[in-house]
């Protein structure tokens, strides 16, 4: 009896003793297990763990699974699909687990996986949580907000989280993402959350459609409800003031932020700066910035942009060139700064230095070197742009298709800003105008209108830019009824008030087809005062006509207006010397030496294998300018063979018919033409940027060379193009 006791208690005690073993070494294996996680690093390491759990037999271990999962949906490197794969070994997952997937998709951007998570977690009959919603409404995109938004707001009422702040938040995010501002304002003023951070994502979904007044009146109202603003809501209301270059209220919070000894942070002094500098007052956004503890990219840009923006732009270079680290925002930029003071050369250049500093541009960045292209007429370079935008797979927007349709313009390539247009997936008001202005500006008056005709039919609405097209059209083609309607139907048709463009473009109008009193009452009956340009518009007419009396009171009235206006000078001289006038000549060229008034230099841009050159009238400091010379005494021998005689009637020098030929024969697009016949194959287009207007003899001569030498010249002056074939213009010799 004794025996068997003592048997049974050794048996119970070695069983009990196992048991105590197994469990605590079960334990100490599970607890080994999760704290690997904390190291794992990439999904390779996870699946070594993974691979370990079932070997050790704890793969179905609630909290491993968890742990499992949790990682590949939340961490950077964690794989959805392997997610998924173990999601689907699982037979009853927990609404964590459910929760966690939905997350795991919204942080990969994939928000139509999101919802049909969801709805098979209902179809399971699992219930949503608080964190559902947030979860999955945290990842919507426009288009699934578009699509689901309403419907799943349905279900955050139908299960009860409509009050929840967590919830309302996220609603009122995905309906500002949408456009749908007023729902999302409906949820917040339901909510009547003193939860600073609904006000917050309220306030950002106002600055996400560009509604920054209603972003300030919501700063206001949290001021009078006495809720204290987070650094990211001075953020918010700065990034609205600075939009709306509103420097009084932009100081104000300024002083808010002073006052109330709001914690200084690199955010809330980048928001500073950029605020400071948008609004012009760069000392102020310097004494910020010179203060500053720590610095990031984003403190340089506004400062670079804001001396850019007051044409401070050399000293915006010298604090690029000082920036520790740049991204495609600075060098944007940059580039932008150089185009607004008509630098482009230097914005090509400092986009091939972006190149090859490996930063990638975006949408905007080629935005402005096709901007760039186009005012130097670079088409090479704007082709390669287009591919290099096609081969990166950068964002192809309508911003870049009206900026290749621009650039394609103003390089005379008609045919291919059609091809762009016709290609364009989306277009607008903008792209509608491009067009109109491009083909007008390029002798395309009839297709130009004809482009108008069917904007009206698509139902877009024209704007005031749109009729200076329209006008322009008419004008390059003669076609005085047509603009006068046009003129008319502006206001009466589409409420738009002319401005002083559209008058100018009438007077030009009139004056080019011989109206030259009827152009002139047209400016003294206008609503406004008529600038310069209203006024150079008729003196350009008088020089076609050669009507002396009436260009000496026009030119009278616009150096009353720009007494330094050198160009004034030289058309009048022009007219004087086409009419004969040679004592009002002589007298008008004293007058210039008196006041000091020096004629701008005729300068000529040409595109050769990538690179622009630039000519100026009798020009030789270009490297092969022994072989441009040479060449355009050989151009100007065979052009005579074919009946030339140089025109110096637009020469208003003093001196003898020979010399007048030879100066003359050193035109800047002379010089650029001849450089072009022996730098490019026989057939290649000739195109030509030029600053000033063509004179009668260059346009005589671009004639010819299309003719004999059977190349197609395009000269862009500065009033239009002009497309030479086969011996004649474009412009039907009306310029």
């Amino acid at each position: 009896m004794t025996t068997s006791l003592l048997h049974k208690a050794h048996t119970h005690f070695q069983s009990h003793y196992f048991h105590l073993t197994f469990s605590a070494s079960h334990s100490s294996t599970l607890e080994r297990m999760a704290s690997l996680f904390e190291t794992c690093k990439s999904m390779d390491q996870l699946k070594q763990i993974h691979s370990h759990t079932i070997k050790t037999g704890l793969t179905s271990n609630p909290v491993l699974q968890n742990r499992l999962i949790s990682s590949c949906c939340t961490c950077e490197w964690g794989d959805m699909k392997y997610a998924r794969q173990m999601f689907d070994t699982m037979s009853e997952p927990s609404v964590f687990i459910w929760n966690t997937m939905i997350k795991g998709y919204s942080r990969i951007d994939f928000p139509e996986n999101g919802v049909s998570m969801y709805l098979e977690m209902l179809s399971r009959n699992f219930r949503p949580d608080r964190y559902t919603f947030p979860f999955l409404l945290k990842g919507f995109t426009r288009d699934i907000a578009l699509e689901r938004g309403k419907e799943l707001h349905c279900h955050v009422v139908k299960y009860g989280f409509d009050s929840n702040v967590f919830v309302q938040n996220s609603l009122v995010h995905m309906y500002s993402s949408c456009g749908w501002i007023d729902m999302a304002r409906g949820v917040f003023d339901l909510s009547q959350t003193s939860d600073v951070v609904t006000w917050n994502v309220m306030m950002s979904g106002y600055n996400r459609i560009k509604k920054f007044i209603e972003s300030i009146k919501l700063f206001d109202e949290m001021e009078r409800k006495g809720l204290l603003p987070t650094s990211v809501t001075l953020v918010l209301v700065l990034s609205a003031c600075s939009k709306l270059k509103d420097l009084d209220y932009g100081k104000w919070v300024h002083k808010y932020v002073k006052e109330r000894r709001v914690e200084p942070s690199l955010m809330l002094e980048n928001a500073l700066i950029d605020m400071y500098a948008t609004c012009g007052k760069m000392n102020l956004a310097l004494e910020i910035f010179r203060n500053m503890k720590t610095r990031d990219v984003i403190s340089w840009t506004p400062i670079v942009a804001g001396f850019t923006n007051v044409g401070e732009v050399d000293l915006a270079r010298k604090y690029f060139d000082q920036m520790p680290e740049r991204d495609y925002v600075s060098w944007t930029a940059m580039i932008d700064g150089y185009l607004r003071v008509n630098r482009f050369k230097e914005a090509l250049a400092l986009f091939r230095e972006m190149q090859t500093s490996n930063i990638k541009p975006d949408e905007f960045t080629m935005v402005s070197v096709l901007t760039a292209c186009a005012h130097l007429g670079a088409l090479e370079l704007g082709e390669w742009i287009k591919t290099y935008i096609d081969k990166n797979k950068i964002k192809n927007d309508v911003y870049v298709g009206n900026a290749l349709i621009d650039m394609y313009f103003k390089c005379g390539s008609v045919e291919k800003a059609q091809r762009i247009f016709k290609e364009m997936p989306r277009i607008d008001k903008f792209t509608w105008t491009a067009m109109i202005l491009g083909l007008a500006i390029n002798g395309q008056g009839e297709e130009a209108l004809d482009m108008f005709s069917k904007m009206l039919k698509a139902s877009i609405a024209p704007d005031d830019i749109t009729y200076i097209g329209v006008l322009c059209a008419c004008t390059h083609t003669g076609m005085v009824d047509m603009g006068r309607k046009f003129f008319i139907d502006m206001t009466s048709k589409h409420g738009i008030e002319p401005n002083v463009a559209h008058y100018g473009c009438m007077v030009d109008l009139l004056g080019r087809a011989g109206h030259l009193k009827k152009a002139h009452e047209f400016i003294k009956n206008m609503p406004m005062k008529p600038n310069s340009i209203v006024w150079s518009a008729l003196l350009g007419a008088c020089r076609v006509h050669k009507d002396v009396e009436m260009a000496e009171m026009v030119a009278k009235q616009i150096l009353e207006l720009e007494p330094e206006n050198g160009a004034v000078y030289v058309l009048l001289c022009n007219i004087y010397a086409a009419c004969k006038r040679w004592e009002n000549l002589r007298k008008l060229r004293q007058l210039m030496v008196d006041r000091g008034i020096k004629k701008t230099p005729g300068c000529s841009l040409i595109e050769m294998s990538g690179i622009v050159h630039e000519f100026v009238a009798g020009d030789q400091s270009h490297p092969q300018s022994k072989e441009i010379y040479s060449k355009l005494d050989e151009m100007t021998r065979d052009l005579k063979f074919s009946g030339y005689s140089p025109d110096t009637s637009e020469i208003s020098l003093d001196v003898g018919e020979e010399d007048k030929e030879t100066a003359l024969n050193r035109h800047s697009e002379k010089l650029a033409i001849a450089f072009a016949l022996f730098s490019s194959e026989p057939g290649v287009t000739i195109r030509i940027v030029k600053n000033l207007r063509m004179c009668v003899d260059c346009h005589r001569v671009a004639k010819l060379v299309s003719k004999v030498y059977n190349r197609e010249v395009i000269v862009r002056d500065k009033t239009r193009f002009h497309h030479f074939r086969h011996g004649s213009c474009s412009c039907k010799d009306y310029w």
